[in-house]
């Protein structure tokens, strides 16, 4: 399979090594130049004569401006194959672009993080007809563990967008609740051991621990070096708050958790962190 990939940054660049060891990779990012790929000089330079062509871009904007640059170009019967993170309603809109040039869109965010990206064990939440899904289902292969198909355009982003505003309120919780503990002088670990194996267990407790020391190795372990930076935790919660407010869902806990991240990252320490560092929030913070 002929594959163009736009955008080879800290996701894209290992996608993109992991396809090019079973296809024809060509890819283009305007500013990163990752080794061991073939590279395009432009976004159409990558997608044209390509029979799938692959984005890995910050936001719908860019998005949809890249999708303007690419569809044109595209061969009839083509299929783009978005993995940005992205508002429902941009990936909605170039779907339907797509059609009008006679392409297939699919939008399918990731989970997984770098290490996933690097591993080739993401999740892909895939919005789109299930045809095209079918097509690239071997490139879901390569690149990840699992691919859900999640039905029609944009529901693999309103997918990945729930699934993150269910993390951010749990980490927020789970934060809290380390917290109240230490100065209940209840020991961590045995906070651990009762609320994993009872009904407050979640990821964000069990495998993700933001406690050092307690539950599996988390970034919490390595001083809270990002394996899911605090600031990306903060764009998936605006995109839900986003999406709340175009199909008038009332969502107070995710309006909560975006105030506190905002704040987290844009007001105090938290930009640059893991988005479990909110345990070390909450310790210097009293009740108000």
């Amino acid at each position: 399979m002929k594959i163009g990939f736009i955008g080879l940054g800290n996701m894209g660049a290992p996608m993109a090594a992991n396809l090019a060891q079973h296809h024809d990779v060509t890819g283009f990012d305007p500013t990163a130049t990752p080794d061991g790929l073939t590279l395009a000089d432009s976004a159409a330079a990558a997608a044209k004569d390509a029979d799938v062509v692959i984005t890995m871009l910050p936001d719908g904007n860019i998005l949809r401006n890249v999708a303007d640059q690419i569809h044109k170009v595209m061969k009839p019967g083509a299929i783009h194959l978005d993995c940005s993170t992205v508002d429902v309603q941009s990936a909605r809109a170039v779907a339907a672009q797509a059609e009008t040039h006679d392409l297939h869109a699919i939008d399918a965010p990731v989970s997984g993080g770098t290490v996933g990206a690097t591993n080739g064990t993401l999740t892909f939440m895939a919005g789109g007809p299930q045809a095209a899904f079918d097509t690239v289902k071997p490139l879901f292969d390569i690149m990840g563990q699992k691919a859900v198909h999640c039905g029609a355009s944009g529901n693999g982003q309103a997918a990945k967008i729930c699934n993150n505003m269910i993390l951010g309120v749990t980490m927020i919780a789970t934060c809290e609740a380390f917290a109240l503990a230490d100065k209940l002088g209840l020991d961590r670990q045995a906070m651990f051991d009762v609320v994993s194996t009872s009904s407050g267990s979640s990821w964000s407790m069990n495998t993700y621990c933001p406690a050092p020391g307690i539950g599996p190795v988390s970034p919490a372990d390595a001083g809270y070096k990002p394996g899911f930076a605090a600031e990306l935790m903060l764009k998936d919660l605006r995109l839900s708050q986003i999406a709340a407010a175009s199909a008038d869902a009332d969502t107070p806990m995710g309006q909560a958790a975006t105030a506190l991240y905002t704040q987290f990252v844009e007001a105090e320490d938290g930009r640059g962190k893991d988005f479990s560092a909110m345990l070390p929030r909450f310790e210097k913070r009293t009740h108000s």
